[in-house]
């Protein structure tokens, strides 16, 4: 087994063999969806007992770069990623109109993605801390919120829960209904004469929770990103929080913008 630092690396044996096997899994070596060779075969090659080869796909498996399928083997896992195109994917274009669709099902499309969502709660909550905060009421007022679940490709991509003043909700009622429309809540919102001016986004990566290991169907080791989304309208007045939690093996963030003077 090669090592960038030679014969006196000082990493564990299982850390090195693993360290080698997703090298060749991110050059192409073994591609997605590929099954690994044998535990027998690994421990030929790298010259060690089989129990160091089990720990360094242990390791691998942690990381969410590979799966293992009862008595099939250890396989090379396979990601539907979906790329989010940062400031573009607001594009009035893509969601206003009699033919304007929800964000993240314009953005899937595009990528020829089969994109879902599904309801998963509407009514009255008390509003946290962190939603508080964002949307200008007080901690535990009442706020509409809409929570949903979208899929990529079957597999769950991401929690959506979107949060409303009830005074917005009064003026704009289908955000009460599961179908929105066309264009979803951002042209519904418009239409009830409230023009959207400005999206803020706050990312952080951490460890996901068990239910949301459960609910997104993440394997060993797979962090989650964190979305809070603050989006304001023309009197710098918050209109929507939203917080997402989306599998960070399926999520890459491109932006592109104008240096700032």
């Amino acid at each position: 087994m090669s090592s960038p630092t030679g014969p006196t690396d000082a990493r564990p044996l299982k850390v090195r063999i693993s360290d080698d096997i997703r090298a060749r899994i991110e050059a192409g070596s073994y591609p997605a969806g590929s099954r690994l060779p044998t535990l027998d075969t690994l421990a030929s090659e790298y010259m060690c007992s089989l129990a160091a080869v089990r720990d360094a796909l242990d390791l691998l498996r942690q990381q969410g770069l590979v799966i293992t399928k009862q008595g099939l083997g250890s396989f090379v896992r396979e990601r539907a990623k979906a790329r989010r195109h940062g400031i573009e994917r607001y594009s009035r274009s893509r969601w206003g109109g009699a033919s304007g669709k929800a964000v993240l099902i314009a953005e899937g499309e595009a990528q020829g993605r089969n994109v879902q969502q599904l309801i998963r709660e509407l009514g009255e909550v008390p509003a946290s801390t962190a939603v508080a905060a964002r949307l200008g009421v007080s901690p535990g007022e009442a706020v509409w919120v809409r929570r949903r679940l979208t899929l990529i490709d079957s597999r769950p991509n991401q929690l959506a829960d979107s949060y409303y003043k009830l005074s917005l909700v009064d003026i704009v009622p289908m955000l009460r209904e599961e179908n929105t429309g066309p264009g979803g809540g951002f042209a519904r919102i418009e239409e009830a004469g409230v023009r959207l001016a400005e999206i803020a986004e706050e990312l952080a990566a951490r460890m996901p929770t068990g239910p949301e290991t459960i609910t997104l169907r993440l394997p060993e080791g797979t962090p989650v990103v964190e979305l809070m989304r603050t989006t304001y309208d023309l009197n710098g007045q918050p209109v929507e929080v939203m917080h997402a939690v989306i599998a960070g093996d399926m999520a890459e963030f491109a932006y592109r913008f104008p240096i700032p003077d």
